[in-house]
């Protein structure tokens, strides 16, 4: 089995910053992606930030105050937020696209439990 642990959310005035870890354990040959996802109330779940093997993508609401980075070594991936703003606020979700077999090319998606960020005005 494969879990993801995500720490470092909180509560933060606007313009502050904040840094989630995420890090997948259990039957892990390696990670294809990883990246952030979030959802605020009333609002369907969208990506915040993903990194594979070759490039990175943002939503544009966070470009230039968002970075997504990774540990392969330790299976981790960090996004780095600065400048926060009240609409970031919402549950932040991990997601990992792996493999569990160096047997097998097959990948599977991995989500989460979700860590609150709230920023205040």
């Amino acid at each position: 089995q494969v879990q993801l642990v995500e720490s470092g959310g909180g509560l933060v005035q606007a313009g502050g910053s904040l840094r989630l870890s995420c890090a997948a354990s259990g039957m892990i040959f390696g990670i294809n992606a990883m990246g952030w996802y979030r959802q605020a109330p009333g609002m369907q779940r969208e990506l915040v930030a993903r990194i594979t093997t070759d490039s990175t993508n943002y939503a544009d609401s966070v470009k230039g105050r968002f970075t997504i980075s990774r540990d392969n070594a330790k299976n981790t991936v960090y996004l780095q937020m600065n400048s926060l703003k009240p609409e970031d606020t919402a549950v932040y979700y991990c997601n990992a696209d792996l493999r569990r077999s160096p047997l097998s090319p097959q990948s599977y998606n991995y989500w989460g439990q979700g860590t609150q960020v709230t920023v205040s005005s």
